[in-house]
């Protein structure tokens, strides 16, 4: 069904109310999640171990790689 508005009839303003609430909600959201509390941040867990040489070692798996490949 087609509407055709003819110049003397006005649109319905109540139609468009949820355009003009909708920067309110949107406020109220981002207003809420600024109020609320920082969590506490954990503090970082020391290292149980030190760290391993980091870059290319050449483990077992490697030379049996190798071998397969016929490189050795």
């Amino acid at each position: 069904m087609r509407t055709i508005m003819n110049d003397d009839k006005q649109p319905d303003p109540t139609r468009r109310s949820l355009l003009k609430a909708a920067p309110l909600g949107a406020l109220a959201v981002a207003a809420a999640a600024r109020a609320r509390a920082p969590e506490a941040q954990p503090e970082p867990a020391a290292p149980a171990e030190p760290q391993k040489a980091q870059g290319y070692h050449e483990t077992e798996h490697i030379r049996r790689y190798y071998r397969t490949a016929a490189y050795w």
